[in-house]
């Protein structure tokens, strides 16, 4: 008896150490699974930043040369994709509204960068933001009395210059060229910054460059690239 209980129980055994090594063999290739996906996934993202970023170069360094040939001053960094317009092209001290300078500026600046971006029907129809952001130095604001509101005193600032700028893009009318008002209401977005993203040079904020408005174009469709010409 004692021989039959010991020979059961072996058996028993040996059922039990194959239910486990089929559960680790089950396990383990769930984890193999998981970590291809996980590797492709990862591969995809990247990828797609990189068209992203491809995308923008290309955009921008189309609308840096038509501003180059129009003889139009602007910052173009191509590998953000970032538009810039200093505030002095612009707008007077502490001013939101466009000086008779900045009207002039915008009346060359807009015509040129829209029809850059909004002829092509492979750019345009991709496009998913054109963002305006306003800028400010981190320098004392006239009247504000305590950190917190000269911050929020830049802040509005900023936001309102964006928006002056937005409103001159959306309503300008420019003779011989074709109207993308439509398109603008559904695109454009502003944004004040304030002085939280100071132009730095050597360590110290640049503040007349700190002071600008920068226009960036986002893009719904990272595929495009093959289709924009070179």
């Amino acid at each position: 008896m004692k021989y039959v209980k010991y020979k059961q129980n072996a058996q028993s055994g040996g059922d039990e150490n194959v239910f486990w090594v089929t559960m680790s063999d089950l396990l383990l290739g769930l984890v193999v699974v998981f970590l291809v996906l996980f590797v492709f996934a990862i591969t995809g993202f990247t990828q797609n930043k990189v068209n992203e970023k491809e995308t923008q170069y290309k955009v921008t360094e189309q609308i840096a040369k038509e501003l180059q040939k129009n003889n139009i001053k602007v910052d173009v960094d191509k590998f953000s994709g970032r538009i810039k317009i200093s505030d002095l092209e612009l707008f007077e001290l502490n001013s939101w509204e466009l000086s008779s300078k900045g009207r002039t500026y915008m009346s060359k600046f807009v015509p040129v960068y829209l029809n850059t971006i909004m002829k092509d029907p492979k750019i345009r129809e991709n496009i998913s933001e054109i963002i305006i952001e306003g800028h400010t130095d981190s320098q004392a604001f006239a009247g504000a009395k305590t950190p917190e509101e000269k911050y929020f005193k830049n802040m509005d600032l900023s936001l309102k210059r964006a928006s002056s700028v937005a409103q001159y893009i959306v309503y300008s009318n420019y003779k011989g060229k074709k109207s993308y008002e439509k398109e603008l209401f559904k695109l454009l977005s502003v944004e004040g910054k304030g002085p939280s993203e100071p132009v730095m040079v050597n360590g110290k904020e640049d503040y007349s460059k700190s002071r600008r408005v920068e226009l960036k174009i986002m893009f719904k469709d990272k595929s495009i690239l093959d289709s924009i010409k070179k």
